[in-house]
């Protein structure tokens, strides 16, 4: 995916796109929206590699500050000020860090895929759940204890984003191989 830069670009909108059509897709459960935001911006990294895929969910990230209703409350600037806009920062980070260590392996195993994802959901939450404790306690005045953060932020969330991590690890590990051959083509 270096090469040609009109495919790159293509495929940096796809992702955006579905990163877009991730958000809104929401599987409804108890307490914690659960959508498949998680799933695109992981397969961003694995498919396109750390810096297109990161490249990608920036993309996502500016049309939502900018106004554009891409995320799951709407868009503009002062999304900055929700506690959950870590996690979208986190989404660039961890599509970054899992393309490269994917990028990293000539033939990647679907361990390998997996344990890309896992470090990526770490760095989602790691970085969502700081993020949210300083904005909620100390700029937006809602503040929020370390064990209700722990507990609405990561124990309700992740397991469905675990399961995500496993959606991906199959799926990329199916569709890098088609990729491949068809820049060759």
């Amino acid at each position: 995916m270096k090469k040609n830069t009109t495919r790159n670009m293509i495929f940096c909108a796809l992702f955006t796109a579905l990163i877009v059509v991730g958000t809104f897709i929401k599987i409804p459960i108890p307490v914690v929206p659960f959508t498949l935001q998680f799933l695109f911006t992981m397969l961003a990294g694995l498919l396109l590699g750390g810096k297109l895929g990161a490249i990608s969910v920036a993309c996502y990230t500016v049309l939502g500050l900018i106004g554009v209703p891409v995320f799951a409350e709407g868009g503009g600037i002062w999304y900055i000020f929700k506690p959950s806009f870590g996690y979208i920062i986190g989404f660039i980070v961890a599509s970054y860090v899992t393309g490269k260590m994917v990028e990293s392996r000539d033939e990647p195993t679907l361990v390998w895929i997996l344990i890309s994802n896992f470090v990526g959901l770490a760095i989602v939450y790691g970085m969502g759940m700081v993020y949210y404790y300083i904005i909620g306690n100390y700029v937006i005045n809602a503040p929020i204890g370390i064990w209700p953060l722990f507990l609405y932020c990561f124990l309700l969330a992740v397991p469905g984003d675990i399961c995500l991590c496993f959606v991906a690890a199959v799926l990329a590990k199916r569709i890098k191989p088609l990729l491949k051959r068809s820049e060759v083509a």
